[in-house]
C-alpha cells in the first residue's frame, strides 16, 4: 500500500471516530432537553411549564433551553447544531425554522411518584462532576426518572438526595442490595422517602394533624402544574386586573417585603434581614441525633409559647436554636438547666460567634419568607384567610372569607402503583432551581411517550393577592 492510501486509510478511520463521538454527544444533549420535557420535571418546573404554556402550540425556543446550567457544554456550538442533536429525539420535535422544540405528546401526570422514591445521604461535598456520577451510580440499579440534590436555604447541598426511579422494581433493586450500596466506596443512609418522612416526623415530636401537615410537606411538591389545573376549574375565576398586595414578614421585631423569585417561591433580600444579636444559643453533645420535642417542650412557656428554630442535621453532635427576641441572661441561665440533656446526652449551651449567628438569622429568614408565602398562597387558593407564622413577633391576617391555610390530612394509608402505605398529596413543598438556573435533577432515560398533542395550552398558572404574614417557627432540616 502506498504512503499515500495509507494517509487515506487512517484519515478516514480518524474522521469515523469523530463522527462517533460527535454523535453520542448530540445524543447527550437531546437526553438533557428530553428530562427538562419529561413527565417527571416539566408539569412541576414553574418556569419549564411557564414557556410550555406561553405558546398555544408549546413551542419552546431552544437559545432559552441551551442557556440552562446543564447545557452549558453543548451551548457554544450554536442554536443550529442542537437543533439537528434534537431531531434525533422521538420524544420531542423541531419546528421548520429549527428554532423551537416542543414534545411530541401531550403531558400525563405521574403516578405513585412518592412510593418510587428514596433518600441516599452520604455523597459528601458538591463539585461539578457531582450530578453526573449520581446519574451513572443509581442508574445501576434500574430505570430514573430524577436525581434531585437537596439543597439548604443558602442553596448549599446538604449531601443527600431524593431519587425517583420509574417502577418499584427498581426501588426494590436498590433498597433491598446485598451488599449495601456504597457510592465510591463511601457509607451511604438510604431509605425510601416513606420511612425517610416518618423519620423527620418522630425526630420533631409531631402527632396528629401536625404530623400529617409534615407529611403532606415531604411528599410534595413546590409547584404541581396538574393540581393549579384543577384548583383552577373548581374555583371561581378571579379578575386579572385585581390588585396585587404586598406581603411582609414580621421578624425579629421588623418588618420585611416578601418578594417571588422567578418560580414563585417567597425570598427576602439579604440587605433587608436584620442582624439582631443575642437571639441565638448553640448545643454541643447530643450525640448525633436529636427530637424536636427535647428542645421545644421544655423553654416555650417560658417564651410566650413561642416555639424555637432549631438548625440540626442528623448525625451531628452540634446544633443552633433560635429565639424571637434577644436573650437575657436569666433567659439563658434558664436554657441550661431546663434542658440538660439531648438524647440522653449531657449538652453544653453557649453564644455562636457573630458571623455564626448571622448566617443563622439569614437562614431563618429566607426559611420563613418560603413557608409564609407558600402558606398565604394556599390560603389565597382557598378562599379563605390566610394566617401569620409563629416566632418573629407577632401575627398577621389578610383576605377575606373562611379560615383559609394548610390543614393537616386524616390518616388513612395512602395506595400507588401497589401498597405502601405512604400518606402523599401533591402539594408546593421545597426543592430548587431559580429562573434559568436548572433544577439539580436528571433523567436519563428522557421522558415517558405518552398522550396525544393537543392544540390547546393548558391554563398558565395565575399568581394570587397577598396579605400580611409572620415567620415561620419551625426548621427544616
Amino acid at each position: 500500500m502506498t504512503t499515500t492510501a495509507t494517509e487515506a486509510t487512517n484519515g478516514g478511520a480518524e474522521a469515523h471516530q469523530e463522527d462517533g463521538a460527535m454523535l453520542e454527544e448530540m445524543k447527550k444533549a437531546a437526553k438533557q432537553i428530553e428530562f427538562y420535557f419529561a413527565d417527571a420535571n416539566l408539569p412541576y418546573d414553574k418556569f419549564m411549564w411557564t414557556l410550555y404554556t406561553k405558546d398555544p402550540e408549546h413551542w419552546v425556543p431552544i437559545h432559552t433551553v441551551a442557556s440552562f446550567k446543564r447545557m452549558r457544554e453543548f451551548s457554544s456550538r450554536g442554536v443550529e447544531w442542537i437543533a439537528n442533536a434534537l431531531r434525533l429525539s422521538d420524544f420531542l420535535e423541531v419546528d421548520a425554522e429549527g428554532t423551537k422544540v416542543r414534545r411530541t405528546t401531550e403531558p400525563q401526570e405521574p403516578k405513585g411518584q412518592f412510593e418510587r422514591s428514596v433518600y441516599a445521604k452520604g455523597f459528601g461535598e458538591e463539585e461539578p462532576t457531582l450530578q453526573a456520577r449520581l446519574e451513572a451510580f443509581f442508574g445501576t440499579y434500574g430505570a430514573v426518572s430524577a436525581v434531585r440534590m437537596r439543597r439548604d436555604e443558602t442553596k448549599k447541598f446538604k449531601g443527600s438526595v431524593f431519587v425517583e426511579f420509574r417502577d418499584f422494581e427498581s426501588v426494590d433493586a436498590f433498597l433491598k442490595a446485598d451488599p449495601k450500596p456504597t457510592f465510591e466506596d463511601k457509607e451511604l443512609l438510604i431509605m425510601s422517602k416513606e420511612e425517610y418522612c416518618e423519620m423527620k416526623i418522630k425526630e420533631k415530636g409531631l402527632t396528629g394533624k401536625s404530623a400529617n401537615h409534615r407529611r403532606d410537606l415531604l411528599s410534595s411538591k413546590k409547584f404541581d402544574a396538574f393540581r393549579d389545573m384543577a384548583k383552577a376549574k373548581s374555583s371561581p375565576q378571579k379578575k386579572s386586573d385585581e390588585p396585587k398586595k404586598d406581603v411582609f414578614l414580621e421578624f425579629l421585631g421588623h418588618k420585611i417585603l416578601i418578594k417571588a423569585d422567578e418560580e414563585g417561591n417567597g425570598i427576602v433580600e439579604a440587605k433587608d434581614i436584620p442582624f439582631v444579636k443575642g437571639v441565638t444559643l448553640k448545643f454541643e453533645g447530643c450525640g448525633g441525633d436529636v427530637t424536636w420535642s427535647e428542645i421545644k417542650d421544655p423553654i416555650k412557656a417560658r417564651f410566650d409559647g413561642k416555639a424555637p428554630y432549631i438548625k440540626y442535621a442528623r448525625g451531628e453532635n452540634t446544633g443552633l436554636v433560635g429565639f424571637y427576641k434577644p436573650l437575657s441572661e436569666e433567659d439563658i441561665e434558664f436554657v441550661k438547666n431546663a434542658i440538660k440533656t439531648i438524647n440522653s446526652n449531657t449538652v453544653t449551651w453557649s453564644s455562636p460567634s457573630e458571623d455564626e449567628e448571622k448566617q443563622f438569622e439569614i437562614e431563618r429568614a429566607q426559611a420563613a419568607a418560603r413557608n409564609a408565602f407558600n402558606r398565604e398562597g394556599s390560603s389565597r387558593d382557598s378562599g379563605g384567610r390566610g394566617r401569620g407564622g409563629r416566632g418573629g413577633g407577632g401575627r398577621g391576617r389578610g383576605g377575606r372569607g373562611g379560615r383559609g391555610g394548610r390543614g393537616g390530612r386524616g390518616g388513612g394509608a395512602r395506595k400507588g402503583d401497589r401498597d405502601r402505605n405512604a400518606e402523599a398529596k401533591d402539594k408546593p413543598a421545597g426543592e430548587e432551581g431559580v429562573g434559568e438556573k436548572r433544577k439539580r435533577a436528571v433523567e436519563p432515560d428522557g421522558g415517558p411517550d405518552v398522550g396525544v398533542r393537543g392544540t390547546n395550552a393548558p391554563p398558565s398558572i395565575q399568581t394570587t393577592k397577598k396579605a400580611k404574614t409572620t415567620e415561620g417557627a419551625t426548621a427544616a432540616s
